[in-house]
């Protein structure tokens, strides 16, 4: 009985010690299985960690999202490219991409871009160090080479991926606007401009036709008015030399202008043939020289009455014609309307070149004289250009008042360019010369909202960062920043409307839209 208790006991020993040591067993499996999970993981989030390379040009903007550079491990280096000024996707021609790290070189070309501005490019850098990446374009416009500095080669792949993983945009504050996007819009942008920036004159201005370019017809004859079948209307084009309208005196009993014509006529013919019977009777010496030169006196004055009723009138009466080549910009009679003498009948004007007549406050007399150019808008469709776009000048200001108006007259002067209407206003922007130098963007990077005005500060070309700022003066195409913005930061100057209805659509992928 002793022996088969102490049999049970040994069994259960064993028993037990046996469970115990696979327990312990199963454990460390399970914390192995654990520990190759947490690498796993880890190995998922390096692999999406990405630098960010952003270069410009005169010609292009590069944006490019890159694998960390790693000696002897492939890099993806996903390339988009911008033409400048008007910020479109490069949609053609070939790319060739060189690391240079100590001299050495790795290169790739390709012949075109796999979507409308998209270039993927894999290189294997073989050496360490900080190096440039070159891009050399060629497109049917030519040839251009872009440059990326400061791009870093490690020769370990841990310390590239933790390198990249500091290096990486919090993406807490900003609005993801993806190059595609801009593509598709008109956007832009660029860098703060730190420039002399003066006192600025906002007032109004006439658009008027120029005096030199102004021609008023008048009648010559007193008659009735008859328009030609043609129209001649008000704004209606007409060339030098063309017939405009007649006057017809037919019908009047006195200061007939067709009798008068009718008269000179007879008179120059007449004088005309005397004169020439004449001069064969002096040839036989029948007539003095004295009457020969009466009747040559006769035939002169008689020959110049005619030609000048001539040259203006018919049997009809006096045809008007088109001194020089423009548009009938006034009529002030009609058709069958009776005038005098030197009446008014028609304004013919050349828009080629207008004037611009402002009127200014007496506070700013003494600044006229430093005013240098100036800013046009216009009120139908709000487009803003400036003097020097117009091949403009400032030709004069007023030095004194009256008493119908206590307001100082400015006159400019600009080629028509862009479709001014005569006779319509505009806003001016009048700019003086100053040695005060301030920080300006364009307006149309400005955005209200209750009052605040804001930017959009691009942090990476599909990064941007709305910020609060501060102005000062306008001159109507640019405005002065006087806080919440410094010159190294660029913005958008166009399309910041689209990169706010983004961030009113909340948080994007960061990576929506790209082909890696």
């Amino acid at each position: 009985m002793k022996i088969k208790i102490f049999l049970f006991a040994m069994l259960a020993l064993i028993y037990v010690r046996c469970g115990h040591k696979n327990e312990n067993e199963a454990t460390e499996t399970d914390i192995h299985d654990h520990e190759q999970e947490v690498v796993a993981d880890d190995a998922h989030v390096h692999e999406d960690v990405k630098i960010q390379i952003t270069s410009y040009s005169n010609e292009f903007e590069l944006f490019a999202e890159a694998d960390p550079f790693v000696v002897g491990h492939k890099s993806t280096v996903l390339s988009h490219f911008t033409n400048l000024p008007d910020f479109t996707a490069l949609e053609n021609g070939s790319m060739t991409i060189r690391l240079i790290v100590n001299g050495k070189e790795v290169s790739q070309t390709l012949e075109k871009p796999s979507r409308k501005g998209i270039y993927s490019f894999n290189i294997v850098p073989e050496e360490e160090g900080k190096g440039v990446l070159k891009f050399d374009i060629k497109t049917e416009k030519g040839d251009y080479l872009l440059i990326a500095q400061d791009i870093e080669v490690f020769f370990d792949d841990h310390d590239a991926i933790h390198e990249a993983e500091e290096a990486e945009i919090s993406e807490t504050n900003v609005t993801f606007f993806s190059k595609e996007q801009s593509w598709k819009v008109e956007f832009a942008t660029e860098m703060p401009k730190i420039e002399p920036f003066g006192q600025v004159i906002k007032t109004s201005a006439q658009v008027l036709s120029m005096p030199e370019n102004e021609n008023l017809v008048s009648a010559k004859t007193n008659g009735i008015v008859i328009l030609p079948a043609e129209k001649i209307l008000e704004g209606e084009s007409v060339s030098k030399g063309q017939i405009l309208f007649t006057i017809s005196g037919n019908e009047l009993a006195n200061n007939n202008s067709s009798v008068r014509f009718a008269e000179a006529q007879n008179n120059f013919e007449k004088a005309k043939a005397d004169f020439e019977r004449v001069q064969e009777l002096a040839k036989e010496k029948i007539v003095s020289e004295k009457n020969l030169l009466n009747s040559k006196n006769h035939y002169d004055n008689a020959k110049v009455v005619f030609d000048n009723l001539n040259k203006n009138f018919n049997s009809s009466g006096q045809i008007v014609t088109s001194p020089v080549s423009g548009f009938v910009k006034q009529l002030f009679v009609k058709n069958g309307q009776y005038v005098e003498a030197g009446k008014a009948i028609v304004s013919i004007a050349n828009n080629e070149t207008l004037l611009l007549r402002a009127e200014v406050r007496q506070k700013y007399a003494s600044i006229l004289g430093s005013i240098n150019s100036a800013n046009i808008r216009t009120l139908h469709d709000n487009k803003t250009y400036s003097l020097e776009q117009l091949n403009g000048e400032i030709l004069s200001f007023g030095k004194s008042t009256n008493s119908d108006n206590y307001l100082i007259p400015v006159n400019l002067q600009i080629e028509n360019k862009f479709g001014f209407v005569s006779g319509s206003f505009v806003e001016l922007y009048l700019k003086t010369i100053t040695n005060n130098q301030a920080l300006t963007i364009p307006n149309s990077a400005l955005l209200e909202e209750q009052g605040n005005l804001s930017v959009f500060v691009q942090i990476t070309p599909e990064l941007f960062e709305k910020r609060e700022v501060k102005i000062g003066a306008s001159d109507g195409l640019r405005t002065e920043i006087t806080k919440g913005l410094t010159a190294e930061k660029r913005v958008v100057s166009k399309g910041a409307i689209l990169i706010k209805l983004a961030q009113a659509t909340g948080t994007l992928d960061a990576h929506s839209g790209h082909v890696h």
